[in-house]
């Protein structure tokens, strides 16, 4: 890996400066220019290698760098290929790229040598519910005519990355059943998907899946046998589920370039309903995870010279951590003679350990999924490169669910998830390095970042400024300006898409906020950041409401918030701004339509200035709710047409108190994952952010 990691040329319109020198990157046509180079894991140019963007063919020259000219598009995809090395595939966003000068980091291709193997792994996967019946009047994305060609079109931005893969492997979270099973569990959540699910999954490259989960039981023994018999007759492999215990823990045993993998699944709990989801020796079920059990299994692939692979199904939805039980199950499976250990079930993503030289995965996250708390949506697939039973590399790949399908992560999704994941990863031990957009680990980590420093530039009435455009590798290690009665904290948003820039990419739409059900349209007439905001005609006296779709299911109680926000209006305009809670004991129903509004604070435009930025403080509530969300209720109070724009819609979670300059706030879980800094009043000097 480059030890001296390129600093990304930073140029946001609002609030970032950067010190970088500007190049050209858009010539008389309006084509746009995107350079980069391709190197080896040695760091030794790699010449002559094939480019494809987009359709459009290039080459890389004699010292690695490629120079491509190519026409602006939302989303670039990148495809390099060269004989003796894998192929990789990165993808960008216009909007991101043009924050760093179209410019693009060292790229590291991986040879292929003797035994080489490279598995790509994903999260959970479901395709029932929400699936074929939306909530909040979206679009239905599986048709019941059209269930062959819908499921493919869930999967169809993953199929590049997977099919590069000896092996994929995701985690079937879900029964197949062509209609609902006879038989349900005696649980509150289901789930069954259309046989078609394993069709798409073949064809998007998928060749094994997991079974060891909490949902392979749903409908009882109508439902597993209905899975096996589905499973039987495609082309995918599995483990983790039988009719009975001897079943469910047998390994699916495949030889791959001279190499001979087990492959075992496990739930990590029996579960509390009778019959409960683990098999028996005269049930059927998923493979009950215990200690006994993993030891006593994986013990016999190892026996048998296997290179075991366990993935196991465990932990606490939604939370930044493994359980103790799920790490020392891990941790116990290696030292039983396991290789590899992947893990899932938060629905989150958590970090990464080398444990005795093997790589554990604590959470995947969701792979396809019909979740939107906000938190869920963010997830990558792992490229894992083995030699024979030994860790050679592994590579992040950063997902984004956008309207429930997989997406390659762009812009601010991209920050997001290597941010996090970098630094849950960091706490123990693990340091992601840099390939282009994608993160890497390697046995012996040796990633160094250089240091850097970016400028805030001091902007009338703002005290709130995003740092996406910032390397996500890097931690900020000081803050410092002229101004010395600043103080500052560090924060993260909570919801996604805030610069609507990714609204409409991959051919699907966020869900995330409320754009299919209010007067708001996406529009690139007027923007802030980027080219794109939201846009609504009101007329005269006219309310309109813009929000989040969804209660944002995952946030720390008794913290202080801010909405930040960008508005611009014709003429004398309302805003109204409000949060509204689902209560503990509230149905999500009854909550999403009927709940409280409770109002943060009340602003008035007159029109008279083009962009305005508004910022509204509050502070969750303390105890009695679950999840809450942000509405901006905007008025036209003219008596005339009001055209409203809206741009960078965010709602940070200030994660430290405030500190002073030179100050860096006590590290706790999460704020080390800034997406936002935020000042105790607004800055009279440029702000210096020093970064290693």
């Amino acid at each position: 890996m480059n030890k001296n990691l390129l600093l990304t040329c930073i140029a946001l319109s609002l609030a970032i400066v950067s010190a970088c020198k500007t190049v050209s990157a858009i010539d008389e046509t309006g084509k746009v220019n995107i350079t980069g180079s391709l190197v080896n894991e040695q760091q030794q140019a790699l010449k002559n290698v094939k480019l494809v963007i987009n359709g459009q063919s290039f080459n890389t020259d004699s010292n690695g760098n490629y120079s491509a000219w190519v026409s602006p598009e939302d989303i670039y995809s990148l495809k390099f290929s060269t004989n003796n090395y894998y192929t990789a595939i990165q993808t960008f966003s216009h909007y991101e790229l043009t924050q760093q000068n179209m410019n693009i980091q060292p790229i590291e291709l991986v040879q292929k040598v003797k035994g080489r193997t490279l598995f790509a792994f994903g999260g959970d996967v479901m395709m029932g519910r929400r699936f074929a019946k939306p909530k909040f009047d979206n679009a239905v994305i599986i048709e019941a005519d059209s269930k062959a060609q819908d499921t493919k079109s869930i999967v169809e931005h993953m199929r590049p990355y997977m099919s590069l893969a000896d092996m994929a492997a995701v985690n079937l979270e879900t029964q197949i059943s062509h209609t609902q099973p006879s038989e349900r569990a005696p649980k509150s959540v289901t789930f069954y998907s259309p046989p078609e699910t394993l069709t798409a999954l073949e064809w998007a490259g998928i060749d094994f899946v997991t079974l060891g989960n909490n949902h392979t039981y749903d409908y009882m023994d109508s439902g597993l046998k209905s899975t096996l018999k589905y499973l039987e007759k495609s082309v995918l492999n599995y483990a983790g589920a039988g009719i009975n215990k001897k079943q469910a823990l047998k390994a699916h045993r495949q030889n791959l370039n001279g190499t001979d993998y087990a492959f075992l699944g496990y739930v990590g709990w029996e579960g509390g309903f009778t019959p409960n989801q683990t098999a028996s020796h005269d049930k059927g079920g998923a493979a009950f995870g215990s200690m006994q059990n993993i030891v006593d299994s994986v013990s016999r692939e190892a026996a048998d010279k296997q290179a075991t692979i366990v993935q196991y199904h465990g932990s606490l939805e939604y939370k930044t951590e493994p359980t103790l039980v799920t790490e020392q199950r891990l941790k116990t499976a290696i030292d039983s003679g396991a290789d590899m250990a992947i893990a899932h079930h938060p629905h989150v993503t958590q970090g990464f350990e080398i444990y005795n030289d093997k790589l554990i995965a604590y959470s995947m996250g969701n792979f396809i999924f019909d979740q939107y708390f906000y938190s869920t949506p963010h997830s990558f697939v792992l490229y894992v490169w083995m030699d024979g039973d030994k860790l050679h590399r592994a590579e992040v790949v950063p997902v984004y669910l956008k309207g429930y399908k997989p997406t390659p992560a762009t812009g601010m999704h991209r920050y997001t998830v290597l941010k996090r994941l970098d630094q849950l990863s960091q706490k123990r031990g693990v340091k992601l390095g840099v390939s282009g957009g994608h993160g890497v680990i390697t046995p012996i980590n040796s990633f160094i970042a250089s240091k850097s420093e970016i400028t805030l530039k001091a902007i009338k009435e703002q005290t709130v400024f995003p740092l996406y455009h910032t390397q996500w590798q890097q931690n900020i290690i000081n803050v410092s300006s002229d101004d010395k009665d600043l103080t500052y904290r560090l924060g993260v948003n909570l919801v996604n898409g805030s610069d609507f820039e990714s609204f409409g990419t991959f051919n699907t739409n966020e869900r995330g906020w409320n754009i299919d059900q209010s007067g708001f349209n996406i529009t690139t007439e007027s923007a802030v950041s980027g080219k794109k905001s939201v846009k609504a005609e009101l007329k005269s006296r006219q309310i309109e409401t813009f929000g989040m779709t969804n209660f944002r299911r995952v946030y720390n109680p008794s913290s202080p918030m801010t909405i930040s926000t960008n508005i611009k209006v014709d003429s004398d305009t309302k805003i109204n701004f409000y949060w509204q809670g689902r209560k503990t004991r509230d149905k999500f129903s009854y909550a999403i339509k009927s709940a409280k509004k409770h109002l943060i604070e009340t602003l008035t435009l007159d029109g008279s200035e083009d962009w305005t930025n508004l910022e509204v403080a509050f502070n969750t509530q303390r105890v009695g709710y679950r999840s809450f969300r942000i509405l901006l209720e905007i008025e036209d109070l003219s008596g005339n047409k009001n055209t409203v724009y809206l741009d960078d819609v965010n709602l940070v979670e200030w994660q430290s108190a405030y500190s002073k300059l030179n100050n860096m706030p006590v590290a706790n879980d999460g704020n080390k994952q800034a997406s936002f800094i935020g000042f105790n009043t607004m800055p009279q000097s440029d702000i210096n952010i020093s970064y290693k």
